[in-house]
């Protein structure tokens, strides 16, 4: 009698680890995208800041395509091709906008063309290989790992774009879009080539943990899911809460570095900098909030919400002080103020992701996932929206009051009091509790789904 094959072996943490540098190559393109490039059209190029904002916006748009990519990677049986597809497609997307940068002068309508094209690329790309890189983890690895694998792989995202920010910086100075098109391309094939490595052999056939009758339980649309999570009040307040913390903490995202050009006549690589410096804010706070101060793995709602509470009034007091800073000008701590306000969002955003994982399995078994796209919908849209509305914000004051730092001011103002609301909402959370399954666990996932 022939003995049947053994059962694969769940992913071990150095496959989980492998995976967590496709996020690390995702969050490094797209932070060139964002936040380089966003900076050298307002400022270099002295284009209108709702430009980039705009075609940062596009490329959330595109994300809400998400749903599609994973069907296709469902249907396949297979996530890998998917993710390294989706990696290629982000990489030319992005090659696209430094190329589109060169056009845009000479050809405006020519330029702005292309650059809606790359970064539709790019939303593509990173909806791609960024959701079949979340069904991977979510069918082969073990659930009690679950919650830590996602920890690992977001705070390398984290940790991709802080690396990456600080490498521009040095290398981008002094500014030429000859020597911005060679470290974009360097980044951009050091980041495809790391993902192909990183997910080389690592998903094993026939491996996978989802309950089989959870997965057949795929027949509600979204717009149902929508409606069903909006007569549960303590989910639609968590969605209204979503939506209000992302679309404040969006605001500033496509004004800081701009800010710092056109306030504090900072150069284009010591504003990337400040990415870096932002970024290693949020991943502090993510890791006081995870880890020390046991927000997830056990924490319960009324520390969570604490948690979320502090967050949001640390945001908007940071905040308060960036409208200070709009003020005063040089001389301002900039650099330790953003670094305070990275902070308070990585702490409000770490729990938040602990009462989203509570929240989604409220409502009983086989709706955790369509909860969770619920909230990874309204994120999207909150990012999309608050990046273009902060800058085109910008653009109409510096127009109406002729003044471009009363015109931060305003923007910066609204940001923090969007935030003393959100806080507002988090107070009036109820309705959830800690996981227990995951209680075991230490999480720290970043914000951005």
């Amino acid at each position: 009698m022939i003995a049947p094959a053994p059962a694969p072996r769940p992913l071990g943490w150095p496959s989980i680890v492998r995976l967590g540098l496709v996020q690390s190559a995702i969050g490094a393109v797209v932070m060139l995208a964002t936040s380089v490039l966003n900076r050298i059209m307002v400022v270099e190029y002295a284009l209108p800041a709702a430009l980039p904002a705009g075609l940062v916006a596009w490329h959330y748009a595109v994300q809400l395509s998400r749903p599609v990519w994973g069907h296709g990677s469902d249907k396949g049986r297979r996530r890998t091709p998917w993710i390294v597809a989706g990696m290629g497609v982000l990489a030319l997307g992005a090659l696209l906008a430094v190329e589109a940068l060169a056009i845009i002068r000479a050809a405006p309508v020519a330029g702005v063309l292309l650059s809606i094209l790359a970064y539709a690329l790019i939303g593509a790309g990173v909806g791609a290989a960024g959701t079949s890189l979340l069904a991977l983890l979510a069918t082969q690895v073990a659930p009690a790992r679950r919650a830590a694998a996602a920890s690992i792989t977001w705070i390398m995202m984290v940790m991709g774009i802080v690396v990456t920010a600080g490498i521009a910086s040095k290398l981008v100075d002094p500014f030429s879009l000859p020597r911005l098109a060679l470290i974009v391309g360097g980044i951009v094939a050091g980041a495809f080539v790391l993902s192909c490595l990183a997910v080389w052999r690592v998903e094993r056939p026939g491996l996978s943990f989802t309950d089989p009758i959870a997965a057949q339980d795929n027949g509600a649309s979204f717009g149902d899911a929508v409606r069903e999570m909006l007569r549960d009040p303590d989910a639609g307040r968590f969605t209204l809460f979503v939506f209000l913390s992302m679309f404040a903490y969006s605001m500033q995202d496509l004004i800081l570095e701009p800010f710092a050009g056109l306030r504090f006549g900072y150069t284009p690589g010591q504003s990337t900098g400040l990415s870096s410096v932002q970024h290693m804010g949020v991943l502090s706070g993510m890791v006081l909030a995870g880890v020390g101060g046991s927000a997830f793995g056990g924490g319960s709602a009324a520390a969570m919400r604490r948690w979320i509470f502090g967050g949001c009034i640390g945001s908007a007091l940071a905040l308060t002080g960036l409208a200070m800073a709009a003020r005063v000008g040089p001389g301002w701590p900039l650099a330790g103020n953003i670094f305070a306000l990275g902070f308070a969002n990585g702490v409000f955003a770490v729990a938040a992701i602990g009462a989203m994982m509570g929240l989604a399995g409220a409502a009983g078994p086989r709706r955790e996932g369509m909860r969770m796209g619920v909230w990874g919908a309204a994120q999207a849209i909150a990012f999309g929206a608050g990046g273009l509305v902060g800058a085109v914000g910008v653009d109409i004051g510096r127009w109406a009051m002729g003044d471009t730092s009363r015109a931060f001011i305003l923007v910066f103002a609204s940001e923090a009091l969007l935030f003393l609301v959100a806080a507002g909402l988090a107070l009036r959370l109820s309705g959830w509790s800690a996981p227990r399954r995951a209680s075991t666990h230490k999480t720290d996932r970043e914000f951005a789904l």
